[in-house]
């Protein structure tokens, strides 16, 4: 059975994410959904619990998924979950910079190798923080992020 690690902050989970997850679970026997506290991000906008709970809402029904929420390294929560792989998304050549170096360095540490997958064009442009600006400002994010993060940031900007 092979074993991939999907680690990320998450916040929010949105199409991108979820277009990863679903390519993940064609090439692999389990995904795990790591949400990382990353104190390199800016201020969250949602708890890791509740980050958590969102994607657990999102694919949680999906037998060879499931989540959990780690604050640590992530070459240690691969350890932790038995994962024979980390998976990774990458939207542009930008990614792949920062992404490469963690690769090498989780490789370095720990033996596990990590797999890119590009993102597809529909929502290659779309991140977290662009997502966050926009809900905080009033914005539509419907066609960024799936149906129960929508109701998340509503229920987070609309209160």
């Amino acid at each position: 059975m092979t074993r991939a690690l999907f680690p990320g902050s998450f916040d929010p989970f949105h199409n991108g994410h979820l277009e990863v997850v679903e390519r993940a679970v064609r090439l692999f026997d389990e995904v795990v959904v790591a949400v990382l506290r990353n104190p390199q991000k800016s201020e969250s906008l949602f708890s890791a619990a509740e980050r958590e709970e969102m994607i657990h809402e999102t694919v949680g029904s999906w037998p060879t998924v499931r989540t959990v929420s780690m604050s640590t390294l992530v070459v240690d929560v691969a350890r932790d979950v038995g994962a024979d792989i980390i998976v990774k998304g990458l939207r542009a050549v930008t990614d792949f910079e920062n992404e490469l170096q963690m690769a090498q360095m989780n490789r370095q540490l720990s033996g596990i190798d990590t797999l890119f997958i590009p993102t597809g064009s529909s929502s290659s442009f779309i991140a977290s923080r662009l997502v966050r600006e926009i809900a905080r400002f009033g914005g539509d994010v419907s066609a960024f992020v799936p149906d129960p993060v929508l109701a998340r940031i509503k229920g987070r900007f609309d209160a």
